[in-house]
Order: structure tokens, then sequence, then C-alpha cells
């Protein structure tokens, strides 16, 4: 068998599409329909990923990987230039760190904010939903905005002077987040300037 990627809609297969991008890596696409719910049924969630969800990647033997980091994580090792999680034992460490801080305090409540209000059509059957914490997890990430903004002041990117996966995760997340009644507050100007470098970025916007 031959490697294949399983993408969708949605910013979590976009981490890593982006991921690829970076490193000029060109793997074949199966892409699963998420909106009419093929994640969701065999043979998808039988063969490919039980928990339901995309992205994955189905390797030569036939095993799939699941999740953004662990996919992600695999394609380092395999095509390590250019490095986007780390060259040494510090750069990975830093890199894991920000892809930790900036999940936890920004993309999961940005998602699960979106899943519980103008999602909700899609996911209420698909999982539990909590309506009523939708205005709380919104909130949640944009005081992680808040909490990054500072941090980030003079710098291009997230981890340091160089683009790693926790620029490719945050980016997908806000671009999502900015269609779906999330939009990045203008007073977040570091951020702000971030986002507009990624976003002019070959591999962001390849046409």
């Amino acid at each position: 068998m031959a490697m294949q990627f399983y993408n969708s809609v949605g910013p979590n297969p976009r981490v890593v599409t982006l991921f690829m991008a970076e490193k000029g890596i060109d793997i074949p696409t199966v892409e699963v329909d998420l909106r009419g719910g093929e994640n969701r049924r065999a043979p998808y969630n039988s063969a490919v990923n039980p928990a339901g969800q995309t992205p994955a990647l189905a390797l030569d033997d036939g095993s799939v990987l699941t999740e953004i980091t662990a996919i992600c994580e695999y394609l380092e090792e395999l095509f390590p230039a250019p490095p986007l999680i780390g060259t040494t034992a510090e750069e990975r460490a830093r890199t894991r760190m920000w892809v930790r801080r900036v999940d936890l305090k920004i993309c999961e409540p940005l998602a699960n904010g979106f899943r519980f209000a103008e999602g909700l059509p899609l996911f209420e059957s698909r999982m539990r939903c909590v309506p009523e914490a939708a205005p709380g997890l919104k909130a949640i990430a944009q005081d992680g905005l808040r909490w990054l903004d500072p941090l980030i002041a003079g710098r291009d990117f997230i981890a340091g002077d160089r683009l790693s996966l926790a620029d490719l995760l945050l980016f997908a997340f806000l671009d999502f987040g900015d269609t779906v009644g999330q939009p990045l507050d203008p007073a977040c100007t570091n951020i702000a300037r971030w986002f507009a470098g990624m976003k002019a970025r070959p591999g962001v916007n390849p046409n």
C-alpha cells in the first residue's frame, strides 16, 4: 500500500496540509465528506479512524496514524528539512511547549465554541454538545490570544526565530475562526502582524 492522507474541511486537517506544503511533501489525498458524515460511518470509522475524525495518515504497511501532532511528528522524522519541529532537543521541546499552549489556550476552546454554537446543527447528533458553554469558550479563546499577543512582540514566529508547527496550528484555527464568527481582536496587534505574515506565505496560498 502507498501512503494516503485523509483530508476534509476544517482546521484540523488543514494544519497537516500546511505542514506538508511547507516541507514540499506530496502525498496522495483522499477527501472525506465531513459535512455528509462520511467520517462517522463505515468504512472510515472502522478501517481508518475509530474516533471518526480527520485527519488521518495511512502508512505504507496499511496502519494508520491520527491526531495532528502525531502525524506531523512522523512526517518530520521522514522529511526533516526544512525542520518545523526542531533539529535539537531544545528546539523540539520549545516547539512542543508552544504547540501545547496554543492548543489548550486558543485552538481547543475556539473549536468547541464553534461546535456548540454555529456548528451545532452539524455536531449535535455526533458528539455531546453544551450550547450554554459556547460564549464562555469563545471568551476563553480570546483570553488566550490576549495572553499570547505581548509574548510575540518583536518576533516573527510563535516559538522564536523560525517557523514551526505552533505557527501552522494557530494560523489554521484563527483563519477558520474568522469565518465562523470569532474574528481576531484588532487590539492584538502583534498577532495581527504575525497573522498577515503567515497569510502571505506561499504554502498558505499556493495559487
